[in-house]
């Protein structure tokens, strides 16, 4: 089978033909047409993955997380973080000539992924299932604030407001400082890993059909999702979860200590684990304690407890306990900052950083998607994010206009390109 070919035929000699060389999603065109987070966050991990994605971006500004800061030499830090591994181009969508450039574009995609409002690829003149009729193989992905339907679907898409709406705050925080929202845009970020496996289960499908589909989730959605055992305790028990801070819900001692230099994380989660911490931190006499006598007790008592852990652990730091509960069997570990954390040896042994040549920055650091396949990184391809119309005129000549087409796009005003370096 042709991947970018709509015939349904396919043989076993031509599936072998589509054995992956090096990035795993080699051959997977991806036409992107999304901003600010979510959809970016997506289309990045798919270009992780060694998908080839052309990034779409209005003329002006951009893509709007270009104006967040903080900024790297005039740069947001915000898009760099997901934009890597992605080609460029810029076009004008104001101009009426705008809609049909993009129509050629997507019909040399296998993939498109948005994340407008629902409806406002319709309201730009561009028709998703004018596309698909002509080009049935073709995958559409998307992401909403709310979903495509339904009474509040028609709702801008906002992180922390999905957090709230989704639940996701009620539990997140403490008793005394109430809801909290999640360090970074949980909301944004599972959506759009969500969405990276809708689009691969779309894929697999279309190798074997050659038929796509559309795909959807959203922010509201994919939260909803994570509400794992908070959200079983609701169905299951009619519980409402409450905000527990740092320690765990249901399970003690789960949580975060004050060592004598700082907070670490201790998860004694079985009653074996239990005894044993008792016996490290020199306190045998709580194993007899009626107060921690099982779970239900001491999570009861959870507070009591805390307070007595924390007494014993000021005794030494954080260090010598991570090391003296691990090597006992009994999981923890430091609460780390930023600088700790990119100094972590087992970061540095993961790969979990790649080094990318920006056109304007030179060489940058990022983090890259955290998978791995034969203990090696499975990511490719190495792309720095790309400046706005990095790409345009090579992104049109892959998509098969002519030199001269495109030559009177950029006169036109249609389409631009970065300059920058020539």
């Amino acid at each position: 089978m042709i991947l970018n070919n709509d015939t349904n035929t396919s043989d076993d000699s031509d599936t072998k033909s589509l054995t992956l060389k090096g990035d795993m999603l080699s051959g997977m065109r991806v036409l992107d047409l999304s901003r600010a987070l979510s959809g970016p966050f997506c289309t990045m991990t798919l270009g992780d993955l060694g998908a080839d994605i052309w990034k779409v971006e209005p003329a002006g500004e951009g893509d709007l997380a270009r104006s967040w800061g903080p900024f790297d030499r005039g740069q947001s830090v915000y898009y760099l973080s997901t934009n890597r591994n992605k080609r460029g181009i810029c076009i004008d969508f104001r101009n009426p000539e705008a809609v049909n450039v993009l129509r050629e574009i997507a019909l040399s995609c296998d993939v498109i992924v948005e994340n407008f409002k629902p409806g406002t690829l319709e309201k730009m003149g561009f028709d998703v299932e004018g596309l698909r009729a002509i080009k049935p193989s073709l995958i559409v992905a998307s992401i909403s604030g709310f979903g495509s339907s339904g009474p509040i679907s028609d709702r801008a898409g906002f992180d922390q407001i999905a957090q709230g709406q989704s639940g996701f705050m009620s539990f997140t925080g403490t008793q005394e400082t109430g809801s909290t929202r999640v360090g970074v845009a949980i909301g944004d970020l599972t959506s759009g890993m969500w969405l990276v496996i809708g689009i691969l289960a779309a894929w697999c499908e279309r190798l074997q059909t050659g038929k796509g589909r559309i795909i959807e989730t959203s922010l509201f959605a994919g939260l909803v999702g994570l509400l794992s055992v908070q959200g079983q305790r609701y169905l299951s028990l009619g519980q409402v979860a409450k905000p527990s801070g740092n320690s765990h819900p249901i399970i003690s001692p789960y949580g975060v200590f004050r060592a004598s230099d700082g907070d670490l994380n201790i998860g004694a989660a079985t009653q074996k684990m239990w005894l044993k911490l008792c016996d490290l931190i020199g306190s045998p006499e709580l194993k007899s304690d009626p107060r921690f006598r099982d779970n239900a007790c001491r999570h009861e008592n959870q507070a009591i407890l805390k307070s007595l852990i924390d007494h014993r652990l000021s005794m030494q730091t954080r260090e010598q306990w991570t090391t003296l509960f691990v090597d006992a069997g009994i999981p923890a570990g430091p609460i780390n900052s930023m600088s700790d954390v990119f100094a972590d040896p087992q970061l540095a042994h993961l790969a979990l950083i790649t080094q990318v040549e920006h056109i304007e920055l030179g060489q940058i650091d990022q983090v890259l998607t955290p998978i791995h396949s034969n203990g090696m990184p499975v990511a490719g391809g190495r792309k720095a994010p790309p400046t706005l119309g990095q790409h345009t005129r090579e992104l049109l000549t892959e998509a098969g206009l002519s030199i001269d087409k495109i030559e009177d796009l950029i006169k036109e005003q249609v389409v631009f390109e970065n300059s920058f370096g020539k």
